[in-house]
């Protein structure tokens, strides 16, 4: 039989049972749209981390305080602190790969002013710190470095901080407290949104780090200091280049382990996507489950199609049909009823990502790659459920098959 005629007696086939045909595409249907859909949430979710990690700056690296491994044992970052001020003057002075360096001293308080008081974080940080992190300010201005050499008290407050301090209105040139001390106000920071671990990065005030270190926190150590480079290309040597400034820096051995740690951008996205590719493939390994049952009920149907069609089998063998022409002419009714359902399922998985997206607020993101993968998963159900009951059918002896009642 030529290939558009096994498709038109398939076609045939299957319409003389619609709602047979229609409950048993069922199955290929919810599998194929599940796929997509979980697929779509799965990859909307490395988007959304892509671009929280994009958000945090340009060709950022993090240097903290603490080896991620002392004496072959584990410590994890942060374990003992020597990073100071000089650290950051020393890499922005020596370094050749280095675009912009800034130390970050940390701090939490409650801020007075406004209409009321908020607790948030206060970042002190020096002027590359805008650089670093790419952020602008949507009102007023950052501070210069004349005010962070002269411990001027002003201050840039991120979104959040301003929306609850100064509702509705532009709290450039008015003043907070922040542990009894007055802090003008020169600048309002654009949007950030949030951290791929889910922090508000607007809940922040920034200010001339020599300020906070001297009026707030007190601390001769600081929190981490936060460099970047001008290419992406450049951020390998100037890693090592940090580090070789910073163990020159705190006059380490060479047997002995670095006292602190370093990161890029790079680092921290891969962290975040290894995780969301192992939700992704966990939500396509549930939803093609659905698939498998799908296939099941292909192949159940199918057998009860040989059983019911026997007789027809025996005449077409009578009349020269071969074998080989029986298993292709029942396969193909299998694989048509896959792909209709297949097709189906794309239309539902498109649907439902839409639905699902306006209804939870997910970022969600169909590539045409997860759409052709599940319509060849869908046919390739079809090939391998309806295979054995097209093999029983070719296996039909023509004599019994007359004689089937």
């Amino acid at each position: 039989m030529k290939a558009m005629t096994l498709v038109k007696v398939a076609g045939q086939s299957i319409r003389k049972n619609k709602m047979r045909t229609l409950l048993t595409m069922l199955g290929i249907i919810i599998g194929v749209g599940a796929v997509i859909m979980m697929v779509a949430i799965g990859e909307g979710a490395q988007e959304q981390i892509q671009r929280r990690i994009n958000s945090l700056g340009t060709n950022m690296i993090v240097i903290t305080p603490g080896s991620s491994s002392q004496g072959g044992v584990s410590q994890g970052a942060g374990t003992f602190n020597r990073l100071t001020v000089d650290d950051a003057k020393k890499l922005k002075r020596e370094s050749v790969y280095l675009s912009a360096v800034s130390p970050v001293v940390f701090t939490r308080s409650q801020v007075i002013g406004g209409q009321g008081n908020w607790r948030t974080t206060i970042n002190g940080v020096d002027t590359d710190f805008q650089l670093i992190r790419d952020w602008p300010v949507v009102s007023g201005r950052f501070f210069d470095q004349s005010e962070v050499r002269s411990m001027r008290k002003v201050a840039v407050l991120g979104k959040t901080v301003a929306e609850n301090l100064f509702p509705g209105e532009d709290p450039v040139g008015q003043q907070i407290r922040i542990r009894n001390v007055p802090f003008r106000i020169i600048g309002v920071l654009t949007e950030k949104g949030q951290t791929a671990g889910g922090t508000d990065q607007d809940d922040v005030i920034l200010a001339p780090y020599t300020t906070v270190q001297n009026r707030l926190s007190g601390w001769s150590r600081i929190f981490q200091i936060l460099a970047s480079t001008s290419t992406p290309a450049d951020i390998p040597a100037a890693q090592e280049e940090i580090r070789l400034i910073m163990r020159e820096s705190h006059d380490l051995a060479e047997w002995s382990n670095d006292d602190f740690t370093i990161r890029n951008q790079t680092d921290l996205a891969e962290a975040a996507q290894g995780t969301t590719e192992v939700m992704t493939m966990l939500l396509f390994a549930i939803a093609s489950i659905s698939l498998l049952v799908g296939g099941i009920g292909i192949m159940n149907i199918m057998l009860v199609s040989v059983t019911e069609r026997t007789r027809e089998i025996g005449i077409r063998m009578a009349i020269g049909a071969r074998g080989s022409d029986v298993l292709t002419q029942f396969l193909v009714e299998s694989i048509v009823m896959s792909v209709l359902g297949g097709l189906v399922g794309i239309l539902v998985g498109f649907g439902g990502t839409e639905i699902l997206g306006r209804l939870t607020g997910w970022s969600t993101a169909i590539s045409m790659d997860t759409v052709m993968l599940a319509l060849f998963f869908s046919a390739a159900v079809g090939i391998f459920f309806g295979f054995y009951p097209a093999r029983k059918a070719a296996r039909l002896n023509p004599i019994e098959a007359l004689r089937y009642e």
